[in-house]
């Protein structure tokens, strides 16, 4: 967290409204952006919620005082902010948003040049003392602020990066959760051959179906009956700012995004053969399986996404993908995207004529998982150490790209701790054996339990 304000966080800056985050703080984290990267140019955008508006109008002022030109894609996703700062090959990028976190929250996010990430460790902190301080000049002569209506370029790029003639006439219901997934969606829908079931699909600040989190399990019903409801192909589900993507297949059952990442690597190598994709340390197996079975070349990143961009970059990555549901795309300067998997998805259905259950089922049953498993420990160290002391003499392999992951030939597990509680999280598979997935699971959390 920041050293001046708490709410500046690893990646990004999320706070309450306005007792931590108001206008004024907006429009001085504006002009301490211009003077920490230099930026001439900064595409803003800004999700739904009740005070995006009034916090972008004060972000902009801050900007343009700074001297630096805007252009305001208004309302949109994180995306769209990534696409207009490559696409237009501006400076930077700020997005207003507070993504799934609750209603009286809103937060920041900022990208350099092509949509590079600026986090923690490469000038976020940097620009919180500026703006703490007011240690940035404003400019004799302000910058100005164009309107910049980007969105129909930018479904034209989605459309690029699949086959649209080979998608049959599917079925999706598609819940943005009344975040800005809709905005986009429904373009896409009138330039292909789906039948698109909306829900929640009008963005609305008051968030009235709950927050836009399909993590939360309260959260996936409503997407899950809807799909069975409509017989739809599947289903796909987004947070706010429509960064992350969640699918569910035709019967209505919510898909762990591990299994994801391996059938997005799959659809995209039949395309690109013998590319880089890079993935996680938390769980492997499945996807290092479908990317040596499709001519690619695995490469594992530590998790995160500066990390997972950094890695893509130095590899020259086509794609990259996090269980988390984080898909990273070389096509879109490294950075994730929300709406190209499930395009990916739509896509690898109609071509191979199997559901998604059945596309699904066969990576379950030949790795299956324990999904990620948080625990609050006491000393998430002394955790991690009795492990690796007790595993140690039977694993066959030991890695610490992120946290420990121990691999015992027929099966491994990943234990990592939380950089901001005392959590650890605990992800385990085996090579088909889900009896031996559980009993491991069991086994190791309840030596968890001891600390």
């Amino acid at each position: 967290m920041g050293q001046y304000y708490p709410f500046f966080k690893a990646y990004d800056v999320r706070a309450r409204v306005p007792d931590e985050l108001d206008a004024d703080l907006a429009r001085r984290i504006g002009s301490a952006f211009v003077a920490e990267i230099g930026a001439k140019t900064v595409v803003v955008g800004r999700d739904m919620r009740l005070s995006s508006q009034e916090l972008a109008d004060a972000l902009i002022e801050g900007l343009t005082a700074a001297g630096a030109d805007v252009l305001d894609i208004g309302l949109c996703g994180t995306e769209e902010v990534y696409y207009g700062t490559f696409s237009q090959n501006a400076d930077g990028g700020i997005m207003v948003t507070a993504s799934h976190n609750p209603k009286d929250y809103n937060g920041l996010k900022f990208v350099r040049e092509q949509a590079r990430p600026i986090s923690a460790d490469n000038g976020l902190f940097d620009i919180e003392k500026r703006a703490y301080h007011n240690d940035f000049t404003l400019a004799d002569r302000p910058g100005e602020r164009r309107a910049l209506d980007q969105r129909a370029a930018y479904v034209d790029f989605l459309l690029a990066q699949i086959k649209p003639d080979n998608l049959k006439p599917l079925r999706i219901v598609a819940n943005p959760g009344n975040g800005c997934a809709g905005l986009v969606v429904e373009l896409l829908e009138e330039r292909l051959p789906l039948d698109i079931v909306r829900m929640h699909f009008e963005p609305d600040g008051h968030l009235p179906n709950g927050i836009p989190n399909p993590l939360l399990v309260e959260n996936r019903e409503a997407t899950a009956a809807a799909v069975r409801e409509h017989k739809a192909d599947f289903g796909v589900a987004w947070d706010g700012d429509f960064d992350r993507c969640f699918f569910f297949d035709e019967n209505g059952e919510f898909i762990e995004g591990y299994y994801i990442v391996g059938l997005i690597a799959q659809m995209l190598l039949a395309m690109n053969p013998g590319e880089a994709i890079v993935h996680d340390p938390r769980l492997t197996w499945n996807t290092l399986a479908q990317v040596e079975e499709n001519g690619g070349r695995s490469v594992q990143s530590k998790s995160g996404h500066s990390f997972m961009k950094q890695t893509m970059r130095d590899v020259d990555a086509l794609y990259g993908g996090e269980m988390s549901a984080h898909h990273y795309f070389r096509d879109f300067s490294y950075a994730d995207n929300g709406n190209i998997p499930w395009l990916v998805m739509a896509q690898l259905i109609s071509e191979s004529g199997k559901p998604l259950s059945t596309l699904v089922k066969e990576r379950i049953a030949a790795y299956p998982a324990s999904g990620e498993i948080n625990r609050e420990i006491g000393d998430p160290d002394a955790a991690l150490a009795d492990l690796e002391s007790h595993y140690g003499t039977a694993a066959e392999a030991v890695e610490y790209v992120d946290g420990l992951s121990m691999d015992f030939g027929s099966w491994r597990f990943n234990l990592r701790k939380s950089n901001t509680e005392p959590v650890v999280r605990l992800n385990v598979e085996t090579r088909g054996d889900i009896a031996l997935m559980r009993e491991k699971t069991d086994e190791l959390l309840e030596r968890l339990a001891t600390h």
